[in-house]
């Protein structure tokens, strides 16, 4: 039997040289249904996933910092402790860990705001300085943002024939999962709440639990907040802790499905009318009432606004809950705000902001069109003249007073739909509760002159 030639010189090994690539985390806190994360491991699997903390952005202390926080631990026990996360300004933060890790690519998702348009500029050119690239993949949305155009070419304006125009359009099927071997580099340790309710797999779990349980109901019950009806999908979907189009292909044919796509469409429009119009972040969309005048945000009236002190059960319910949770019901962020604007007359900006200084799912595009919408002053859907009763909307809502109760202590004593009128009942203000700082009647009337006067 003939033995091994110990003497031959076996052949030298081919060495194989991993490039490996950056995954600039920013609106996508997932791994599943991530094309972004697909295309940084397509090369060799090498993969270092950062998030940049934007002093642009952050602001500590804010509900929407500490949910931020709590979204970016739940990511790092994903990735086994490997998340990177460094503070800075992007275009320099990673344009560091690209050289410092040898990638000569960064990925990311596509990025539709101005602000966000404007910052992946920067890092665009200070990556292109080193040789390397910036590679968008995928969006946060099922159909990003400037790709639904009518047939002449033009964006829409009008949400019904957008919302026809994007289904006909449709999306693309949830990106192939993958497991990238996860680089290790010096990052910031994150510290987050362990109450906060965060991450991948507790949106998936939110949204299997709305499916079966709510999901069928969801369009009789969607207005009640009293009732705990309602997905609460934006602040996952904010965060990207699940992707829309995870959604849209795992709904079955269910009685609510329909309006429930009706509401993710409506974010995909706001961020699509964003994009084409870059100034409506903060300024009128259309010009119909530009010389239309605003108040003044009185420090005494604006604050009774902000703090639940407007002696308008149900308005007040509604700020209240937005201070306690950074969060609101739909229809009450409809209500509140057209108080703001049409009852004390101030330009919906004043009360967009306050909105994004405390809602946890505050998103710049369909918070400031939603108040536009509400104005009047934004897409096509809510005349000028329309201005909610935030009484009867109350009634009609709230219709046992449960929602005001749970937020208004003051109020607690009253039963039944006695809640939304104190004014009505002996004792109505025995506990506190403050008396109405305008006459919505009057106000509205108001309201009106000063509309008919600007179309003059």
């Amino acid at each position: 039997m003939a033995g091994r030639d110990c003497n031959r010189r076996s052949p030298r090994a081919r060495t194989v040289t991993r490039v490996p690539s950056v995954l600039w985390f920013r609106r996508d806190l997932r791994l599943a249904d991530h094309p972004a994360l697909s295309a940084a491991a397509e090369s060799d699997g090498q993969v270092a996933g950062l998030f940049v903390l934007d002093p642009t952005l952050l602001v500590r202390g804010r509900p929407r910092t500490e949910r931020l926080l709590a979204s970016l631990a739940a990511l790092d026990e994903q990735t086994g402790g490997r998340l990177i996360v460094r503070s800075g300004r992007p275009e320099e933060v990673v344009a560091a860990l690209a050289r410092e890790v040898g990638a000569t690519t960064v990925h990311v998702s596509e990025e539709t705001t101005p602000y966000g348009r404007r910052r992946d500029d920067r890092v665009r050119a200070a990556l292109e300085r080193d040789g390397r690239e910036l590679i968008a993949t995928g969006s946060p949305y099922a159909v990003t943002p400037g790709r639904v155009l009518k047939d002449d070419g033009t964006p829409y304006r009008v949400f019904t024939p957008f919302s026809r125009a994007w289904r006909q359009h449709g999306w693309r099927a949830a990106a192939e999962a993958v497991s990238p071997d996860w680089i290790s580099a010096d990052g910031e340790p994150v510290e987050a709440r362990d109450d906060v309710e965060a991450g991948e797999a507790a949106a998936l779990a939110r949204w299997r639990a709305f499916r079966d349980e709510r999901l069928d109901d969801y369009g009789d019950q969607r207005n009640r907040p009293d009732l705990d009806t309602t997905s609460r999908l934006s602040v996952p979907l904010k965060y990207g802790e699940i992707h829309p189009r995870t959604i849209l292909g795992d709904i079955a044919r269910r009685d609510g499905a329909g309006r429930f796509v009706d509401e993710l469409c409506w974010r995909e429009f706001y961020a699509d009318v964003l994009l084409h119009n870059p100034a409506s972040a903060w300024n009128d969309l259309t010009g119909a009432i530009e010389r239309i005048s605003y108040d003044d945000p009185d420090p005494e009236l604006f604050g009774a606004w902000q703090e639940g002190r407007t002696g308008f059960p149900f308005v007040d319910a509604g700020m209240r809950q937005l201070l306690a949770e950074g969060w609101m019901h739909n229809r009450v962020r409809m209500v509140t705000a057209s108080f703001l604007t049409k009852d004390l007359h101030i330009w919906w900006p004043h009360g967009a902001r306050h909105f994004l200084d405390h809602l946890i799912d505050g998103d710049i595009a369909s918070n400031n069109h939603g108040w536009q919408w509400v104005a009047g002053t934004g897409t096509d859907a809510s005349p000028y003249f329309r201005v909610f009763n935030p009484v009867t909307q109350g009634l009609k809502f709230d219709p046992a007073g449960d929602y005001v109760r749970r937020w208004v202590p003051e109020l607690r004593h009253l039963e039944g739909k006695a809640a939304h009128e104190p004014w009505k009942h002996p004792g109505g203000y025995d506990h506190g509760y403050p008396r109405q700082i305008v006459d919505h009647g009057h106000a509205r009337a108001e309201a009106l002159a000063r509309y008919e006067l600007a179309r003059a």
